[in-house]
């Protein structure tokens, strides 16, 4: 009997602009970087141009940044903060060898990217939202304020919280109709929630949409203040990733319907989802 024969089958790798015309997002591929600034010790804001990801990110969404390095083959994920024509903005924290190599580039210098990645915010209805971030939890939420407002049937009100140096007041002021931010020594985000309701005591309006990115404790308690008053709360989780785009399964967390992928099933989950304001 005579031998199997094997043949090679022909194999054809899209380009990235081919892939976007067939509906798909591009793969993973090289941005030049455009500014890098230091906000604040330790606290990088890095803008890159990608014109697909700045066309299609949504509040909530993040993007892949990889290293050049064969011993660091995981990438980073970083929530988009904002996008300006086709420049891409990130925030975050240098907090070990990859953020590290992040925050020493330099204009011109290029790095592999991939996205926009995960669930956003839903910004659908009209009416009031209130963006209640903490720490390095604010680049979703300027980035939620900027698409805001953009629109006439929405107001944005920005509720931010600090360790100590108000690094994003900067940019969310640029977008939100009102910012208001407080650190550690004056108070917390729920300082500043019970301040404004106060001030809108006996007021009738729609009740405000409130949206969420913080640490997870700030998180559950402004998820149990928007329960005592049956306020809807979208929370922007944040957590440790492999992959970020679901194969992995590191990122999961325990919501009411089981354990979730942060990444792919989120990163943006409803307070009631995850049990929070019960």
């Amino acid at each position: 009997m005579p031998s199997a024969v094997f043949r090679p089958t022909t194999t054809f790798s899209a380009t990235n602009s081919q892939a976007i015309e067939a509906g798909f997002m591009p793969a993973r591929r090289s941005a030049v970087i455009t500014a890098v600034k230091e906000l604040s010790e330790g606290i990088i804001r890095l803008t890159f141009a990608d014109a697909y990801i700045a066309e299609h990110a949504q509040p909530a969404q993040f993007v892949n940044l990889y290293l050049p390095d064969p011993l660091h083959t995981a990438p980073r994920p970083f929530g988009v903060s904002e996008v300006n024509g086709e420049e891409v903005s990130l925030i975050f924290a240098v907090v070990g060898v990859g953020t590290e190599r992040f925050a020493q580039l330099q204009p011109g210098d290029t790095v592999d990217v991939l996205g926009p990645l995960g669930r956003p915010f839903n910004l659908e209805q009209s009416g009031h939202y209130v963006l209640v971030g903490g720490g390095l939890g604010v680049p979703p939420l300027i980035k939620a304020a900027q698409d805001l407002s953009r629109r006439a049937d929405v107001q944005c009100t920005a509720v931010f919280g600090y360790r100590d140096d108000h690094f994003a007041d900067e940019y969310v002021k640029r977008y939100a109709d009102f910012a208001f931010s407080i650190d550690e020594s004056e108070g917390n985000v729920i300082t500043l929630l019970d301040r404004i309701e106060a001030r809108h005591a006996g007021q009738r309006s729609a009740q405000p949409k409130i949206l969420v990115c913080g640490p997870l404790g700030m998180m559950k308690a402004v998820a149990a203040w928007t329960s005592r008053r049956n306020l809807s709360c979208q929370l922007s989780m944040e957590q440790r990733m492999g992959c970020g785009y679901g194969t992995c399964v590191v990122c999961t967390v325990d919501t009411k319907y089981g354990r979730k992928k942060v990444c792919s099933d989120g990163p943006v989950f409803n307070a009631q989802d995850m049990g929070w304001n019960e």
